[in-house]
């Protein structure tokens, strides 16, 4: 499965935000967003790409570059990360197994016409939080067989 996300929206949507205003904060807040989206996605991050918009880049930092396995782009020769986005998922070769994480509703008109799923942030931050913390918590015990229950219970003299 690819994972492309459209960076600032999903950024919004997460409410997570650096300290400094300006194109350092616009930094800060990116490099948190990232740091968020690995911990989330665990060992599906390198199947993931995140787009920015080129606008608030920081100076020197390269167009493509990798972020703790994640692939982050910013559409530096595109108006905006949407006509990066749109691109992407008209050339992909396989898009039923692409997840388009955007609320644009341009980019997810985009993906369905592919038959990619198209999901909101808000929607995909709840799915992915939950499948964290599923994954966190590890295989659930399995319930005792009723016998078992029963010899247990004669054993204590219940």
């Amino acid at each position: 499965m690819t994972l492309i996300i459209d960076g600032y929206n999903l950024l919004h949507a997460s409410g997570v935000f650096g300290a400094e205003r300006g194109p350092r904060g616009f930094e800060q807040s990116r490099v948190a967003l990232l740091d968020m989206l690995v911990d989330l996605l665990g060992d599906a991050a390198p199947d993931a790409l995140v787009v920015f918009d080129a606008a608030r880049a920081p100076d020197g930092l390269p167009a493509r570059h990798v972020h703790g396995g994640i692939r982050v782009w910013f559409a530096r020769e595109y108006p905006a990360a949407d006509s990066l986005i749109e691109e992407l998922v008209a050339d992909d070769p396989a898009p039923g197994h692409l997840v388009l994480v955007s609320s644009d509703r341009r980019l997810q008109a985009a993906a369905r016409r592919r038959r990619a799923r198209a999901v909101g942030c808000e929607e995909w931050l709840a799915e992915t939080r939950a499948a964290r913390r599923a994954r966190d918590a590890g295989p659930e015990k399995p319930a005792p067989a009723a016998e078992d229950l029963e010899y247990w219970k004669r054993y204590f003299g219940l």
